[in-house]
């Protein structure tokens, strides 16, 4: 579940293996660019942490944060 906080909207996702966790950041990767809204995020093996806010937005949680969540999310289905 994604959670708002800090003027960011912000999930961690864990998988079996780096492979997994890099082939999922490469979906989103392409999500983003279609997009043009980049997340935030960080890798450590098999977890990925992502953020989203709008910087054009004074750095604040948009419409665009959700809707890019919801995309990430759909990748997992």
């Amino acid at each position: 579940m994604w959670k708002e906080e800090d003027n960011r909207l912000k999930k961690t996702f864990k998988f079996s293996d780096f492979q997994e966790a890099f082939a999922f950041m490469t979906r989103v990767a392409f999500l983003a660019e279609k997009q043009n809204h980049h997340p935030n995020w960080s890798n450590a093996y098999d977890t990925v942490e992502i953020e989203l806010t709008s910087h054009d937005a004074g750095n604040k949680v948009t419409d665009r944060d959700h809707k890019l969540a919801k995309a990430i999310d759909k990748i997992l289905e």
